[in-house]
């Protein structure tokens, strides 16, 4: 019915739609809970936290039994609407609800008619931007920049028009998966988003990232747990893309563990990641959970590429099976909480040579605010790189894995790609030219001056 409006519908007359919302959506929300009735009330509402959690409590209740109801449970769990940092007290706690509650009101995302449901997705993430600016190290933990996504979910398809799956183990607030469904299609993302993230909040985080860029329940499998000591996921087929910007040089169980050895993620190498620094040992769990045909992009800490002991072994490892395809050696300053200047690693299974690609993109930013930025011609640039897979002077060097062996399985990009001298060129005949004139000038100045101190003491 053309002017049929939910929101005015009386919640007694809205179950109707509550088993076939669910089954499709995975939720259901009466039409008093909708956030524009909810908002109209709050300023009259003096019980208005305790409405927000019947709410949030009513949006999990209404998946109990159906096939989305490991999806909700818990999703809001984190969601503290009498926490003390909103007031002193209920009053003024509501206050502050109602002008977060106008704020996210007045933002002009349009109407859900007339935009694309990514809208509102883009708007949460856009918020989660913010914050990770500002929170620094703490935001960093759970956020990678958009444009880092992108690039490395571009990466992770070249020549692919669909994947199978797609895979991050370390999945933050899922920012890095959900590229993929505005650079494929999530129509191309044929069996789905997977991940898993070990801190709850950053969890739910990711859950509610889902479901605002309208991935259906059915089509993304979060798990909440320690991806290295604890995997979900196990029985999956291969992942044909895998993202990951994991947290660099973390503590982990490593050789603590008798049984971590025999993992079969782990022991292809015969070593484990050392225990303070947990960095390969989530390159490895990738690189047993990827497709023969598929792709690995991983943020890694420059550390990982030339240190010595374990960590060089497992290097010799990938290097010597030919699973690493490119190093990316990214500008400085680019990530939320460090200014480290990070690389991307890049695996794969069925290489067409025995060589890995250097790439030097340290100086493809452009500065903005207090962070640089990966710009669309820096990551354009970057990508043709990799796809046309050809030297550049002082860009870009293809180097065999017998050259990487020789060299100690260093593969810093540092160490491959010459750095352009930027040294002014200096013309020595010139140069010597115009020392002996400056010391012929030197001499003339010398003598005019003895003369005139003569001059001085004669009249003495």
């Amino acid at each position: 019915v053309a002017d049929f409006d939910y929101t005015e519908l009386p919640d007694d007359q809205a179950e109707f739609g509550l088993e076939v919302t669910v089954a499709e959506k995975g939720f259901y929300i009466l039409p008093s809970e909708l956030f524009a009735n909810v908002r109209v009330r709050a300023p009259h509402d003096p019980n208005l936290n305790e409405t927000l959690e019947a709410i949030f409590q009513d949006i999990e209740g209404s998946a109990v039994g159906a096939d989305s109801e490991d999806d909700l449970k818990g999703l809001f769990d984190e969601l503290d609407v009498n926490s003390s940092k909103l007031g002193p007290t209920v009053a003024r706690r509501n206050e502050k609800l109602v002008k977060l509650l106008d704020a996210i009101g007045d933002l002009p995302l349009g109407s859900l008619e007339d935009n694309e449901i990514d809208l509102f997705g883009d708007a949460y993430e856009y918020l989660m931007t913010m914050y990770a600016s500002s929170a620094g190290k703490s935001g960093g933990e759970f956020f990678t920049p958009q444009e880092v996504s992108e690039l490395l979910a571009r990466i992770t398809v070249v020549g692919k028009e669909s994947v199978n799956k797609v895979y991050d183990p370390a999945a933050g607030s899922g920012s890095l998966l959900l590229q993929f469904a505005k650079v494929l299609g999530k129509q191309h993302v044929r069996r789905g988003f997977c991940g898993q993230e070990i801190n709850l909040t950053t969890y739910n985080l990711a859950r509610i990232n889902m479901f605002l860029h309208d991935i259906n329940y059915s089509r993304f499998h979060i798990a909440h747990g320690d991806t290295l000591t604890d995997p979900a996921h196990w029985d999956d087929e291969p992942f044909e893309a895998i993202v990951s910007n994991p947290p660099y040089s973390i503590r982990w169980e490593g050789d603590a563990n008798p049984l971590l050895i025999n993992d079969p993620r782990f022991a292809p190498a015969g070593v484990l990641a050392p225990k303070a620094r947990a960095d390969l040992a989530f390159t490895m769990h990738m690189l047993s959970w990827l497709a023969v045909d598929g792709t690995a992009a991983i943020v890694e800490f420059p550390g990982v590429l030339y240190r010595g002991g374990a960590e060089k072994k497992i290097r010799q490892y990938l290097v010597d099976n030919n699973y690493v395809d490119a190093v990316i050696q990214l500008p400085a300053d680019l990530f939320f909480g460090t200014t480290i200047a990070t690389c991307i690693l890049v695996l794969r299974k069925s290489k067409l040579d025995n060589s890995v690609l250097f790439i030097d993109a340290s100086h493809e930013f452009a500065r903005s605010g207090n962070k640089n930025k990966l710009t669309p011609q820096n990551r354009e640039r970057i990508l043709a790189t990799f796809i046309g897979r050809d030297d550049v002077a002082h860009f870009a060097q293809l180097v065999t894995n017998e050259q990487i062996a020789d060299n100690d399985y260093n593969i810093a990009v540092t160490f491959y790609v010459e750095q352009e001298d930027t040294r002014e060129v200096v013309d020595i005949v010139e140069l010597n030219a115009e020392i002996a004139r400056i010391v012929a000038r030197q001499q003339e100045l010398r003598t005019a001056i003895d003369a005139i101190v003569a001059d001085l003491e004669a009249e003495r």
